[in-house]
């Protein structure tokens, strides 16, 4: 029998995309909904609507109301948390700590999925400042869940290929130019992207399975798994012209970050371990962690050309 699922976040940019896999797999789906929310954000309450069309079930609870989440989680068998951990929206990792009090409590769930989704943290112990407090954060909360000896999937889904693909793996660009493109330093390190709606796919796909019971599950097309200059070249052959190159070096990269706002150098210094590092694509998956795409071969993942030609 397929476990009922509490998606938190679920009107943002992954949790939307949870929701519709759970409901797809056919799980009885519960979507938090803030008691708080504000006209600012209709349009959130249009999408929570729209889930609830589709068969979710809307349930009223706040991080900042404890006995509202108690009551929340006694309703499923799996929490998944999908919280914006991206400084330039908006970075709550640690009010999933209330989360985790209150999984302890409710003391029925068979599986939590904390906000990851990213670098998996446990190997950014090394990651530069500021950027590092993305990982310290997660790890934080990764602490508590293992304390509390609450059952886990901790997902790396590496790249998430709006923000990578769209942009060329360009810092601050969503959009591929057709005249030039920026490499980061030589654009030869590998990075892996993955498209947004196969993360929840994949993420959906490991709640019930026991291979992924307190491990990471990393997502790693083999097809996805390509250099700048590579998705550079597919693009170039999407639009069937030589794109105009330049690079920065790394010394140049950093020493730029520094003029940047906070929330930007974040952000940038993600891209530094990505894209001049190669940190999601230099090690071998251990005996902790599993591999989704070997899990999951029935999922038709989307590669990184078939990606680019809605940009067309």
């Amino acid at each position: 029998m397929k476990s009922k699922v509490l998606i938190i976040g679920g009107t943002g940019y992954l949790g939307k995309r949870l929701v519709k896999a759970s409901l797809k797999l056919g799980h009885e789906t519960y979507v938090l909904q803030r008691q708080e929310i504000g006209v600012d954000h209709i349009e959130k309450v249009e999408l929570l609507l729209s889930f609830k069309k589709k068969g979710a079930h809307l349930i009223c609870g706040s991080f900042n109301d404890h006995n509202t989440l108690v009551k929340a989680i006694k309703l499923v068998d799996v929490v998944i948390s999908s919280i914006s951990g991206v400084h330039i929206r908006s970075h709550h990792i640690l009010l999933q700590l209330n989360l985790v009090r209150a999984i302890k409590e409710a003391g029925n769930v068979k599986r939590f999925l904390p906000s990851e989704f990213g670098t998996d943290p446990a190997r950014m112990e090394d990651a530069m400042e500021p950027g590092r407090v993305t990982f310290d954060d997660k790890m934080v909360v990764r602490k508590a869940i293992e304390e509390a000896k609450i059952p886990f999937t901790y997902i790396s889904a590496n790249c998430f290929a709006g923000y990578f693909l769209g942009g060329l793996c360009q810092p601050g660009s969503i959009l591929p130019s057709k005249d030039h493109v920026l490499l980061l330093g030589d654009g030869n390190q590998k990075a892996i992207y993955v498209d947004e709606d196969d993360i929840a796919m994949y993420t959906m796909k490991s709640i019930d399975d026991c291979r992924t019971l307190n491990k990471t599950v990393y997502i790693r097309p083999p097809k996805n798994i390509l250099s700048q200059r590579e998705v550079v070249e597919i693009w170039e052959k999407l639009i069937g012209k030589q794109l105009i190159k330049t690079s920065i070096s790394s010394q140049e990269f950093l020493a730029n970050m520094k003029d940047q706002d906070y929330a930007a150098q974040v952000g940038l210094s993600h891209y530094y371990h990505v894209c001049y590092e190669g940190c999601l694509a230099n090690f071998e998956i251990g005996k902790d962690g599993e591999e989704a795409c070997n899990l999951y071969p029935e999922v038709d993942y989307t590669t990184v050309e078939e990606y680019m030609k809605r940009y067309l």
